[in-house]
């Protein structure tokens, strides 16, 4: 049997964010017999159910049986899926073959791919790639967790179009069963993150360097000269090897300061201006050049990156102005769950930052952030799982810690921070953690906080000059 055609396959976790839908599409669409196991049941699935609801699907949720797995041709593991999970040995037993989305996307696709990865920033680099892409006339297609799943749409997909994919750590771990890699791989940097998933940071680091293993001499890796662990992947695969960095100097490179990026390739230079960026803060800059070197090794001019630079929008939870009252501006930076995130979100501004932060646990250090928020914040308010945790390193700092607040509920957590506030200052829930003590997902609150700095707007009065 042709293994990208299967009879019968086996979708091992829909998910909520569209990979599972995707894969179930593309199976369906043809001819498979689809069958869809899932722990959670109907109402947490709601969303991807209704689009599936066109769909000849069998719908086994609430839990996993052998029956899921002994039939079928091949299994389609979501990325959540930890790879120890007991039914990850369930479909092993049953003979089945696993696969993911991904990798399925991987064989099947006849574009050029680019892929981002990271711990932070890889959203925002893969959709500035999709705009510089679109600027120079190419047809960008741009997913992952980013965007979604592309499956659906590799029928309309030409070999002269471009792939951008950002790409999770579960997702590149899980590259070594298709033993394949982008044209063009850009990594931003590695912070700890997802240790409740991962062994340890080596194993984290190891399912990263999985996008770049199976490059060939033609191929391009990306990396942050300035992350000295990042920096040593050059030789994890065969790609040329092109650095970013400040002040970097390599035969491939992309040098950056505040408002130019310098292009390098074996000897031939060129600048790119990044001052139209409107993206906030260095952490940006730094994701555009990125973005830059990788388009300019594809292929496009320095006018075209340029224009896609300038056109860039911002994406929902990462920095988002969601609202202004009495002078104070709200940001949204729901996508923060690692305290590298927020240290680079309190470095984007130059006015009073008053800071929402704390979710549930990832396991990660926040000594560091800690030891920032005491000497930089104008407040804090703390909630969920980690406000023990948070508390504790603000307040083991020499700093004495700005004024600091605790709150069961993200409603009292946006109006204390505006009672602390001024005109002029900002508001920003950039918490840190993970959303799951309160929320199903980071985008859920985003939405929550969207909606309630919109009612503060409407229902409270503005603070009197």
């Amino acid at each position: 049997m042709n293994p990208a055609r299967p009879q019968r396959v086996t979708i091992l976790g829909l998910g909520l964010f569209g990979g599972g839908v995707g894969a179930t599409r593309y199976y369906a669409g043809r001819g498979a017999r689809v069958v869809v196991t899932d722990l959670r049941n109907e109402a947490v699935l709601e969303e991807s159910l209704r689009s599936l609801s066109d769909v000849p699907v069998e719908l086994h949720l609430g839990g996993h049986s052998e029956a899921d797995f002994k039939d079928a041709d091949v299994v389609i593991v979501n990325p959540a899926v930890p790879p120890n999970a007991p039914v990850m040995d369930m479909a092993r037993q049953c003979g089945a073959r696993l696969d993911t989305a991904i990798n399925l996307l991987f064989r099947e696709c006849p574009a050029p791919m680019v892929a981002v990865t990271g711990t932070n920033g890889k959203s925002t680099t893969a959709a500035l790639l999709g705009d510089i892409f679109r600027a120079a006339g190419r047809r960008a297609w741009v997913g992952g967790n980013l965007g979604g799943s592309l499956l659906s749409d590799l029928d309309r997909i030409r070999p002269d179009d471009i792939v951008v994919l950002e790409l999770s750590s579960f997702q590149c771990e899980r590259l070594a069963w298709v033993k394949k890699s982008p044209h063009i791989a850009v990594v931003t940097n590695l912070t700890p993150n997802h240790l409740d998933r991962h062994h340890d940071m080596a194993d984290y680091a190891s399912a990263k360097q999985e996008l770049l293993r199976y490059q060939t001499p033609d191929d391009y890796m990306v990396l942050n000269a300035d992350d000295p662990t990042v920096r040593a992947w050059g030789g994890v695969g065969r790609g040329q090897s092109a650095f970013v960095g400040q002040c970097v100097d390599s035969p491939v490179c992309a040098d950056w300061k505040s408002g130019m990026v310098r292009l390098t390739r074996n000897g031939v230079s060129c600048e790119v201006s990044i001052e139209r960026l409107a993206l906030p803060g260095r952490h940006n800059q730094f994701n555009a050049a990125c973005a830059a070197m990788a388009a300019w090794l594809a292929g496009v001019n320095p006018a075209a990156i340029e224009a896609g630079l300038s056109r860039a929008k911002g994406l929902p939870d990462r920095l988002e102005c969601v609202g202004e009252h009495g002078g104070i501006r709200f940001y949204n930076d729901s996508i923060s769950t690692t305290p590298e995130s927020t240290l680079a979100a309190l470095d984007a501004f130059e006015v009073p930052v008053h800071l929402i932060a704390g979710g549930s646990s990832k396991n990660l250090c926040f000594s560091e952030l800690g030891h920032r928020i005491a000497s930089t914040a104008a407040s804090v308010t703390l909630l969920g799982a980690t406000a023990d945790d948070l508390e504790t390193a603000i307040r083991a700092t020499d700093t004495p810690p700005p004024p600091l607040s605790r709150v069961s509920d993200l409603k009292s957590a946006v109006r204390t921070a505006y009672d602390h506030a001024r005109s002029g200052d900002v508001v920003l829930l950039s918490p840190a953690c993970a959303s799951y003590d309160m929320f199903s997902n980071y985008r859920e609150r985003g939405t929550a906080f969207r909606r309630t700095v919109r009612d503060l707007a409407r229902d409270v009065p503005p603070h009197a000059p």
